[in-house]
């Protein structure tokens, strides 16, 4: 079983901003696959589908992203998921808009969203998609930046960095090997 986590927050005022960037890219594979996202009694949706005879979950922490790793930790525990057998997709303000960043590990850098899961999972061993979302303006704060939607004029590129990550996450459940992913993708 592989498990692909998109960080984000849930409900429709966050549906479109930068810190929901991994609900998109998990939407996006929810929709190639045909697959439907449902509640879960773990704070989660979760849609399945199967891939070469393996189960692959796309999961949705609804518990808001600094608490994700509340969702993630129990889920994971329930279906017997091991960490080397996920992949977590979320934003990166070190990161130039528009670029994405494959890591087997590291540390949460300062994301919330990151440092819940890591607390909650015992480790920070385990496989990423990070997509730039660039640092705030002059005169704006973090958490101004990450809650507004991408600007008109970054939509192109911000939606070439979606694609490039759903991508990336669709060869890694093609060929199972994140490594050679991550050679592919960087």
């Amino acid at each position: 079983m592989k498990m692909i986590i998109g960080l984000g927050n849930p409900g429709k005022k966050y549906e479109k901003t930068k810190h929901n960037v991994g609900f998109m890219v998990v939407d996006a594979l929810a929709e190639k696959y045909q697959a439907t996202f449902k509640s879960s009694a773990f704070e989660a949706e979760i849609a399945e589908f199967f891939m070469n005879g393996e189960k692959i979950m796309l999961v949705k922490p609804q518990t808001f992203m600094n608490e994700s790793g509340r969702a993630v930790g129990p889920l994971m525990t329930y279906y017997g998921v091991y960490p080397e057998e996920i992949v977590v997709i979320y934003d990166d303000l070190d990161l130039a808009l528009g670029k994405i960043r494959l890591r087997q590990k590291g540390s949460a850098g300062g994301h919330n969203g990151m440092k819940s899961l890591i607390s909650h999972l015992g480790t920070s061993v385990f496989d990423r998609i990070k997509i730039g979302i660039d640092r705030p303006q002059p005169g704006r704060t973090v958490v101004d930046h990450v809650l507004s939607p991408f600007a008109k004029e970054d939509q192109p590129m911000i939606l070439q960095s979606l694609d490039k990550a759903t991508a990336a996450s669709i060869d890694y459940l093609t060929t199972g090997d994140f490594l050679a992913t991550m050679n592919r993708f960087n």
